[in-house]
């Protein structure tokens, strides 16, 4: 059983690639059903990681050591205005926890963390794209509509 007291919170950094494809891999397998083969993931993981760091904080749920959970977000940054200083603004995605540590606090732990971050980073709102599964645990911490956003899907 997990206890939040016993799990740490830590941002990932260059060094994580392969810890952060893991999780991927078990969060894509346990959606799947099954085992995915795909030889060359961790590969196409760790450039794609490489690429978009950058622009990420990503916080990495850690219990003895083991990974059990993650959640980054992508940093925005809003086009100058004359008179305004730029602001910038957050989307988190990719929160997965381990299906043996959920509903202990780790996805609490990981969120505090994320949102700690874009506070300190000056964020002025955090969006997200919630699964049915984690919209309560997202308004249980605050969050709700959001009403000044639209969307457009584009086929593939």
């Amino acid at each position: 059983m997990t206890s939040p007291r016993t799990v740490s919170i830590r941002q990932a950094d260059e060094h994580d690639a392969a810890v952060l494809a893991a999780l991927r891999r078990a969060w894509s397998e346990e959606q799947a059903g099954h085992p995915l083969d795909d030889e060359d993931f961790e590969e196409h993981f760790a450039q794609w990681y490489a690429v978009e760091a950058s622009r990420r904080a990503t916080f990495v749920a850690e219990l003895s050591g083991e990974a059990v959970g993650m959640m980054n977000f992508a940093l925005f940054e809003r086009m100058p205005r004359p008179g305004r200083p730029a602001g910038r603004w957050a989307y988190i995605g990719n929160a997965f926890v381990l299906a043996a540590h959920r509903n202990r606090g780790v996805g609490t732990m990981l969120l505090d963390a994320a949102v700690a971050h874009a506070r300190e980073r000056g964020c002025v709102r955090i969006v997200l794209s919630p699964s049915e599964r984690s919209v309560s645990f997202y308004e249980r911490a605050g969050f709700g509509p959001a009403t000044m956003l639209l969307a457009r899907v584009l086929d593939d």
